[in-house]
């Protein structure tokens, strides 16, 4: 099985919800890091299981849209905890939607500090 994996790193705000965590529920930032796992067992003509460079750009994208943002106030979080488990979940849907090739799974892990990460893998 093969793996292509990207990373990108980024800020974004949000306050828990829905629970009493001190100061998790006010305003404040994580400094994320994504990393987004594409696995498959077919190359395509070029030995490539993805372009690279799709998947840079799709990236790219997708981070204009949450670095900076305040989770809280995107329609995707309506009524959700913006825990980092539904923003892994949220993203790795977002590239699922975007991959081109032959992978048979996307693997979206994202940290929201040097030790702590939750990850969601949708099988394509």
């Amino acid at each position: 099985m093969y793996t292509l994996a990207v990373q990108r790193r980024f800020e974004a705000t949000h306050h828990l919800i829905g629970g009493d965590w001190g100061a998790e529920n006010d305003p404040h930032s994580h400094a994320y890091r994504l990393e987004v796992r594409f696995q498959g067992e077919q190359l395509d003509e070029h030995g490539y299981l993805l372009d690279i460079v799709a998947v840079e750009k799709q990236l790219d994208e997708l981070m204009g849209k949450y670095s900076g943002a305040d989770l809280n106030a995107l329609p995707e979080f309506a009524g959700l905890n913006p825990s980092l488990e539904h923003f892994a979940r949220i993203l790795c849907q977002a590239l699922a939607g975007r991959a081109d090739g032959e992978p048979r799974s996307v693997t979206v892990q994202l940290w929201e500090n040097d030790i702590a990460w939750a990850s969601y893998q949708q099988d394509l």
